[in-house]
């Protein structure tokens, strides 16, 4: 008895020692899969919203060697009534308005400051959206009417064979992808422990398998479309997300501050979340667009692909919020009036009509309750139009 309790306390004392050892190797992705498990905890949101990088992967991106385009200061204009009311029950962290290319109005909340560099969440995706479109006109990629496959090759075979460019960008792919952000299991959460953990997104990607409809038949949010849209770009160019963003778009807009992408194990940007940018200078992307891609006298977007991108050309439910090429098209917009949006309350309203552009992030953590999407876009409209 004595004999085997020895060789059990040893088993044991072997087994913590390897156990150790395992911690010790790992410690990275189990710190990083601890803080995604915490990610969106009321007591830490706000906080990890500017410092994504203690919890993923990343790559810095340069904001270029030019000087700082300057954003003159306007007259401050007087905020409706119930701003505030809205700032605090949607946990709004940052507002900037600029009306005519000068900020009107610009603050910050909950212990945020202006160099904070925020998550985007799903406003990356207008990002690269705006990215494909002048990769599309510099002819990397033929036509949006090719197959993914076409510059994707590892998704022969998967849910996405059969798949146009158009289809991705227009959220129609027809792929089964769960994105309940409250349900552990589902296949949003899965990915991001993935990224979280080293994976790859592209055999991620690649591994999907089920679809609900034949692509371009229906329209259905789905986070995973935009990620092959940069397998999309990655094949045609053979460079990098972040390489290609940094030449084409982020260097002739003059930022305030360098930026990055979370990335996955392999280094592929997170296309469809992952950029970190400091309000002001998301507030420099959307003037770019509100000015049809032209921006301090050059042309850094093609005008005609604005106007394409910004359309509501996917096939949504009528009555409903419409979406373009990566864009959305708010219910009863006025010309010109469109939108980049991401989870938890982060937006880049643009009304060309009255050249206006407002940022907002936040940390609102009941971001999916009925109507909040509604009420965002109509206190944009209501500082919109008091301008």
């Amino acid at each position: 008895m004595k004999r085997h309790l020895k060789r059990l306390l040893r088993a044991l004392v072997v087994f913590a020692i390897i156990l150790a050892g395992f911690g010790i190797w790992k410690r990275e992705e189990i710190q990083r899969l601890w803080a995604v498990n915490s990610l969106f905890s009321a007591e830490k949101i706000v906080h990890n919203f500017s410092n994504m990088n203690a919890a993923f992967l990343t790559t810095e991106i340069s904001r270029g060697a030019g000087p700082v385009s300057t954003l003159h200061q306007g007259s401050e204009m007087t905020l409706p009534a119930d701003t505030e009311a809205w700032i605090a029950e949607r946990s709004v962290t940052s507002l900037l308005v600029l009306k005519s290319g000068e900020i009107r109005h610009e603050s910050y909340y909950l212990g945020t400051e202006p160099t904070d560099r925020r998550i985007s969440w799903s406003v990356a995706k207008s990002y690269l959206s705006a990215l494909f479109g002048v990769l599309l006109d510099e002819g990397a990629i033929e036509s949006i009417d090719d197959p993914v496959t076409k510059y994707a090759p590892l998704l022969t075979g998967s849910a996405y064979d059969g798949a146009t460019i158009r289809n991705v960008l227009n959220m129609s792919s027809g792929v089964t992808f769960d994105e309940d952000y409250l349900d552990y299991d589902s296949d949003i959460n899965r990915m991001g422990r993935e990224v979280a953990l080293g994976g790859t997104l592209d055999q991620f990607t690649a591994d999907l398998s089920e679809t609900f409809v034949a692509p371009g038949e229906q329209w259905q949010y789905v986070s995973i479309d935009t990620h092959v849209i940069g397998m999309v770009i990655r094949g045609a160019t053979g460079q990098s997300i972040a390489t290609l963003l940094q030449d084409r778009i982020i260097a002739p807009l003059g930022l305030e501050q360098d930026l990055y992408y979370v990335t996955d194990g392999e280094g592929v940007a997170f296309v469809l979340g992952g950029l970190n940018i400091a309000t002001r200078d998301y507030a420099r992307f959307g003037l770019m667009i509100e000015q049809d891609g032209l921006y301090q006298g050059q042309q850094v977007v093609p005008a005609d692909w604005i106007a394409a991108s910004t359309a509501a050309s996917a096939p949504t439910k009528p009555g409903k919020i419409g979406y373009g090429y990566q864009w959305w098209v708010p219910v009863g917009a006025e010309e010109g009036e469109f939108l980049a949006r991401g989870v938890y309350g982060q937006y880049i309203y643009i009304d060309q009509a009255r050249d206006v552009v407002i940022v907002s992030t936040a940390a609102d953590r009941r971001f999916r309750e009925k109507g909040v999407n509604q009420i965002n876009i109509e206190m944009f409209r209501k500082l919109a139009r008091i301008l």
